[in-house]
């Protein structure tokens, strides 16, 4: 087991501990929410709640995660899923490796466990795209193991809790918070003990605008108590996502419909069907356009390119859209569209492409960024 001592971390005694579990779980009892996944103690369903909610807000997941397992009600249906319906089911969620990775790991439990949901932490944590935080919430909340579930919110808490002086963000120091909540965590309600803390790391101990004199947990908090509440966590500044200029091309046929394209699977969007896009580059130094929402792009023109690749010939309208803006992890997309009407559309069979009326544009999976696109269009009719 780590040594805390060695990272400046002393632990209480056991009859501290014991008072620490009771009065958190007080709080629980009397405050936890009332949500979907919390009243089953189905592992399925908790394996579908505990992914959707990384990186999205609460609210947003229940009518995602209602209608999911409504598509896909056991593990056997998830792994049999058309991709289509997959991605479709997902749309708006971001993160989309997220869901195929569970349609893999739900594959994996219908080859190497009959079917049934593993109910050790050990096989849990072999199943594709879950880490050790998935693993000891299923693990905890469904099994009733005593396993901790460490995610950002119960870093933050713990980080106060004994004024950690070890940066959150950097995954090796995960094992410190891993270590602390192995002594913390309750063995006779483990689940609610994680999802205490993650209920009270969301809301009263959140990152933006915390209320500590309202925390259940305040009098056991060293930064709490030591007046260093605004010092915690440490957490060092993300890396800027990189700027990454696209053309869009929305191609009309004479029937009025739109030219869609399957984006390639293993690829950002991969999967997703977009307008055909083409990265390109800004000419000069234009950074300043990203802090504009409806400035003049001046762009390496990829007309040629998509003519060239897509075997049409539009005829290309002067009309001016205003940018799209999209922000993924690690890219901040600025996407210039550029419109054009083609006669003959008989397109290539070396692509996945179709024409699409826009009525029907709800019948393929798109990505945030596609949708702000069709808007941004839509718009520009209207005026």
């Amino acid at each position: 087991m780590l040594d805390l001592k060695e990272y400046g971390i002393v632990m209480w005694d056991a009859e501290k501990i014991a008072s620490f579990r009771r009065t958190l779980l007080d709080w629980y009892d009397r405050e936890k929410r009332d949500l979907p996944w919390r009243r089953i103690k189905n592992p399925y369903y908790i394996w579908v709640s505990e992914i959707m909610l990384q990186q999205t807000q609460v609210q947003t997941v229940i009518p995602y995660y209602e209608r999911f397992l409504d598509w896909f009600p056991t593990v056997k249906d998830l792994a049999e899923a058309p991709e289509e319906k997959l991605l479709k089911a997902w749309e708006g969620l971001g993160y989309y490796s997220r869901v195929r990775n569970m349609q893999k790991a739900a594959q994996q439990i219908m080859t190497d466990f009959a079917g049934q949901f593993p109910d050790t932490y050990d096989n849990i944590a072999k199943l594709k795209g879950i880490g050790p935080y998935t693993a000891g919430a299923i693990s905890s909340i469904a099994f009733d193991l005593p396993e901790p579930a460490v995610d950002g919110n119960v870093m933050r808490v713990m980080a106060r809790l004994f004024e950690v002086n070890y940066d959150i963000g950097d995954p090796k120091n995960r094992k410190i918070f891993q270590a602390i909540m192995e002594i913390l965590i309750d063995p006779d309600r483990p689940g609610d003990f994680n999802q205490a803390l993650m209920d009270l790391g969301s809301d009263i101990e959140s990152a933006k605008n915390p209320r500590p004199d309202e925390s259940p947990i305040r009098f056991f908090c060293a930064a709490y108590l030591n007046g260093t509440y605004d010092k915690y966590p440490i957490k060092l500044p993300k890396k800027k996502p990189k700027p990454v200029q696209i053309q869009a091309f929305i191609i009309r046929n004479m029937k009025g419909e739109f030219l869609l394209e399957k984006n390639i699977d293993g690829r950002l969007l991969g999967g997703f069907w977009t307008f055909p896009i083409i990265e390109t580059d800004f000419i000069g130094q234009q950074l300043s356009l990203f802090k504009k929402d409806n400035c003049a792009l001046e762009t390496v023109s990829q007309k040629a390119i998509f003519e060239e690749n897509y075997a049409l010939k539009p005829v290309w309208t002067d009309n001016n859209f205003t940018p799209v803006k999209h922000t993924f992890s690690h890219q901040k997309w600025t996407i210039e569209i550029v419109e054009g009407i083609v006669k003959d559309d008989k397109l290539p069979t070396h692509k996945e492409l179709c024409w699409v009326t826009t009525e029907d544009f709800n019948q393929f999976p798109m990505a945030t960024p596609q949708k702000k696109m069709i808007k941004t269009y839509e718009d520009s009719k209207k005026g």
